[in-house]
């Protein structure tokens, strides 16, 4: 829901109520389709209601939200057929990305990418699914942003839901999520060789591998 830029100054939002939120939804303490009833939220996180619906409508921008006139505001919830069709589109189309973001990748691009993957790597070690969510989204993002398309850029933003990557997540086995792992080391060393037909390659094989990934476990459920 955007702010009316012609209204008065809406109350700074309070980044703590956001960031506790969103870990209550990404850990799954509020699970899918959760009425999200901004008075018992602000009560429950000690703040006011302004930084509770500020909160809200920034989560619903980062597609872990739902706003609508009639229910109000819910956690999103996704089937595994929505999991499996985004990754579906993924690969087929962010795979290109990468062919077409390695040569234009600078140095600070690439030491960025292998910090991204160590901290991955640590993130992983220790169960922290949040923060490597967060990461694996700049991760992939810079092989986005980088891809040369402005409007190839701004569709794939669009399929590379924060809320899908939680959930997907959520769902590895550890053999999933050292694979995982594995690939995104693998996509660093072809952008440091400059290889945009290897990252392209890898990038394939990553996502096709999430997407089964999260398939096996739901089947299993």
């Amino acid at each position: 829901m955007a702010m009316d830029p012609s209204s008065a100054p809406a109350e700074p939002l309070d980044d703590s109520a956001y960031a506790r939120l969103r870990t209550l939804i990404t850990s799954g303490a509020l699970g899918p389709g959760t009425r999200l009833r901004e008075a018992a939220l602000a009560e429950r996180l000690g703040v006011s209601r302004t930084p509770v619906r500020e909160a809200l409508n920034r989560l619903a921008a980062e597609g872990l939200v739902e706003i609508s006139r009639n229910k109000g505001a819910q956690v999103v919830s996704f089937s595994p057929e929505d999991v499996a069709g985004l990754y579906d589109v993924r690969a087929g189309f962010e795979p290109h990305a990468a062919l077409l973001a390695v040569p234009r990748l600078s140095r600070d691009d690439v030491e960025r990418l292998a910090e991204l993957n160590s901290q991955m790597e640590d993130a992983a070690a220790a169960g922290n699914l949040q923060a490597l969510g967060a990461l694996n989204s700049e991760f992939h993002g810079i092989f986005v942003d980088r891809c040369g398309n402005r409007h190839f850029a701004i569709a794939l933003q669009t399929l590379m839901r924060p809320a899908v990557v939680a959930h997907t997540f959520g769902k590895y086995s550890p053999e999933a999520l050292r694979r995982s792992m594995l690939h995104h080391a693998e996509l660093v060393a072809a952008a440091r060789a400059g290889d945009g037909e290897w990252a392209e390659a890898v990038m394939r094989t990553h996502i096709l591998a999430a997407r089964n990934a999260a398939s096996a476990r739901n089947a299993g459920d």
